[in-house]
């Protein structure tokens, strides 16, 4: 099986790229893990005139549906480019809204996702959901529903600083009696995966031009063999990494997406270990760039399930499809 992509998923990578290129994400990053989301908005709605959000919400509710190539193709990019906000909590979202037995809520709220009108996060009751304070849909999961939570509590911080975390109001709408959580959780660690490749990608690139500035001795410390055989060493995880992501998009099989999820993010958190220690001093400091792909890295390694969650997935066997 050929796992390339084609012409029209290459163009809107892309495409994707020269737009979040032109954004100056790291600025973004820096005014939303302050709580400022005027930047971080902005960029939303250009994100969703892209079509990212509209590749996880059907056609009858305005989106172009459900298309886990594509969404995973996107958040690769959204990876690359450290995009904050809840981006895979809109997707989980999204497919938690559509799987319910009642289609009003879905007509409602996900036209507003699509378009980036709205961001959603959701979490389950008690535990912290992400961005609580910037989302507009709070989806909150008890043992006997979903519900539109109607606020949420004090923000706190998380490791990586773009990533804040509330506690989601107790009661609310009852959007659906226990929903199917099965498909959510796959387009979730689908669209995790896909993102930890991007930052993976992102902080090699770093690297490498890094390493071809800096020098000692009098040469670029890109030119001596330790640092070529760490660097060809996270390659090699990343590039292992990408079969698996889009094999599992084709599949949609909940141990292809654990296994995939588990190697994207693992690969990830090993490229930010060499970044880190081949960056030196400089890239333990907040105020440089490279800080913003490594805290990230290690956010998502834990997100959507542990890497023992995942490998427990992979060994159970479980091939159903959702």
């Amino acid at each position: 099986m050929r796992f390339l992509l084609d012409a029209e998923q290459r163009a809107f990578a892309a495409s994707l790229d020269a737009m979040l290129t032109s954004a100056d994400t790291p600025s973004v990053v820096r005014d939303w893990s302050r709580g400022d989301h005027t930047s971080g908005r902005a960029l939303w709605s250009r994100t969703a005139q892209a079509g990212v959000f509209a590749l996880a919400i059907p056609e009858a509710y305005e989106g172009v549906g459900v298309l886990p190539v594509e969404l995973a193709v996107a958040f690769v990019e959204l990876g690359r480019h450290a995009v904050p906000g809840p981006l895979v909590e809109t997707v989980a979202a999204a497919a938690l809204l559509t799987e319910a037995a009642d289609p009003g809520p879905a007509k409602r709220l996900l036209p507003r996702l699509a378009c980036g009108e709205a961001m959603a996060t959701l979490a389950p009751s008690g535990s912290h959901a992400l961005d609580g304070d910037a989302a507009d849909v709070r989806l909150s999961l008890t043992g006997d529903g979903l519900y539109l939570a109607p606020g949420h509590g004090p923000v706190r911080p998380s490791l990586d600083p773009a990533r804040r975390l509330t506690h989601l109001a107790s009661g609310g709408e009852l959007l659906a009696p226990r929903p199917p959580f099965a498909r959510a959780l796959l387009l979730a660690r689908l669209a995790t995966a896909a993102q930890a490749l991007g930052v993976g990608m992102a902080l090699l690139d770093r690297t490498v031009a890094y390493v071809g500035q800096r020098t000692q001795f009098g040469v670029p410390i890109g030119s001596f063999q330790a640092v070529k055989h760490r660097l060809a060493d996270a390659r090699i995880a990343l590039e292992f990494a990408r079969p698996l992501l889009f094999g599992a998009a084709l599949t949609m099989r909940e141990r292809d997406v654990a296994a995939a999820k588990v190697t994207a993010c693992e690969a990830a958190y090993a490229t930010a270990r060499t970044a880190l220690q081949l960056h030196g001093a400089i890239g333990y400091t907040a105020e440089y760039d490279l800080s913003l792909w490594l805290t990230k890295s290690r956010a998502l390694l834990g997100a959507w399930g542990s890497p023992q969650q995942c490998r427990a997935d992979v060994l159970s066997g479980g091939g159903r499809r959702s």
